[in-house]
């Protein structure tokens, strides 16, 4: 199975309609383009009509006009946001739109709440209504078969340099979401604790509500830590990690610092193992582990600095230490090869695409 020619023993069939939601984001829009580059029509959620505009021209450009069609989804936290685009119907309607014929078969839920709020009030809530939102709206329809979620590291555990320390499937992390709930005035960083609070109590409200409702559909999720790699449109996109890869490379030391070391994902990985998520049989109520392998900033200073000699970039910064966290991610790279890919894009084949044009 690969993303350009796949055997026919797959999950959801070849050709059919997969629901992306928050299409126009920077893990969401590199989703919805693997599932396109693998031979599948793509209806992708956004916020407005004016997201809308940029990511259906983007992808009519790249695969052809009945390949993909944007639909707005204003607040995926209300109740039934997503029941009309997973029935099949455009919103707005879109006149001679081929895409009303086809069922949605599938359902990668990339949509999150990204203000980074340290107020847990404006951010948690919202993430696990979205998620149980379209959970419902998929347990609707017989046609979905599969479900994939976009969780995070941060579900399993916040950075801790220089600690040796192991996660698995099974490990939540506990300690932000007890963090979170403080009031304020909070204290510095919060928002971060805030932001894993989110993706851990909505990744649980997931598994939940597929255990509670017996639901016919299998879920999977994926929990990539920081995300670099290429921006399918810098004109439109500010892509969060990649926005902070960019930052160094120009020598904005503030805008990294406190950011502490941790792993590294290329985005089309991520992005890979959604369609595995969704498309391979053998992939059933799994947690995913998209971590490639661990950085700190010197180390993309570095490479850097061996990509263009001819500039010049700032010096190394002291003490960072390591992430030394033992992580699960050789199931990842096994799902990579399955789809053509020799394993974990490296650190240096991320970070040329991501500083492309600058």
């Amino acid at each position: 199975m690969g993303s350009g020619g796949r055997t026919s023993d797959t999950a959801i069939a070849p050709n059919s309609l997969v629901l992306v939601t928050g299409a126009n984001g920077y893990i969401a829009s590199h989703v919805a383009d693997q599932f396109l580059a693998a031979g599948y029509k793509v209806r992708g959620t956004v916020r407005d009509n004016a997201k809308a505009q940029w990511i259906t021209e983007f992808f009519e450009k790249r695969y052809g006009r009945d390949a993909f069609e944007a639909v707005v989804v204003e607040d995926m936290a209300l109740y039934g946001a997503f029941d009309e685009a997973i029935k099949g119907k455009s919103i707005p309607p879109r006149p001679h739109s081929k895409m009303a014929l086809f069922r949605v078969s599938g359902v990668a839920h990339v949509a999150s709440v990204l203000t980074f709020s340290p107020n847990p009030n404006a951010v948690i809530p919202q993430t696990i209504a979205g998620v149980v939102n379209v959970l419902k709206s998929a347990t609707k329809e017989p046609s979905v078969k599969r479900v994939v979620y976009t969780s995070s590291s941060v579900a399993a555990t916040l950075p801790k340099p220089n600690v040796e320390f192991s996660i698995d499937e099974s490990t939540w992390n506990e300690s932000a979401v007890k963090a979170a709930w403080l009031s304020a005035p909070y204290p510095p960083h919060h928002e971060w604790v805030v932001y894993a609070s989110s993706k851990t109590e909505a990744e649980r409200a997931a598994w939940d509500f597929v255990r509670e409702n017996n639901s016919s559909f299998v879920l999977n999720t994926v929990l990539p830590n920081a995300a670099f790699g290429e921006l399918l449109d810098p004109k439109n996109q500010k892509g969060s990690t990649a926005a902070m890869v960019r930052e160094l490379f120009h020598g904005n030391v503030p805008a990294i610092e406190g950011l502490p070391p941790q792993w590294f994902v290329d985005v089309k990985d991520t992005a890979r193992l959604h369609v595995a998520s969704l498309v391979n049989p053998s992939v059933q109520n799994e947690r995913i582990f998209a971590f490639a392998a661990p950085y700190n900033w010197n180390d993309l200073l570095a490479v850097f600095r061996r990509m263009y000699p001819e500039r010049t970039f700032v010096e190394d910064l002291p003490k960072l230490g390591r992430d030394l966290c033992k992580v699960p991610n050789a199931r990842g790279a096994e799902l990579l090869r399955d789809l053509g890919q020799p394993g974990w894009t490296s650190l240096e084949a991320s970070l040329k695409e991501n500083t492309q044009g600058l």
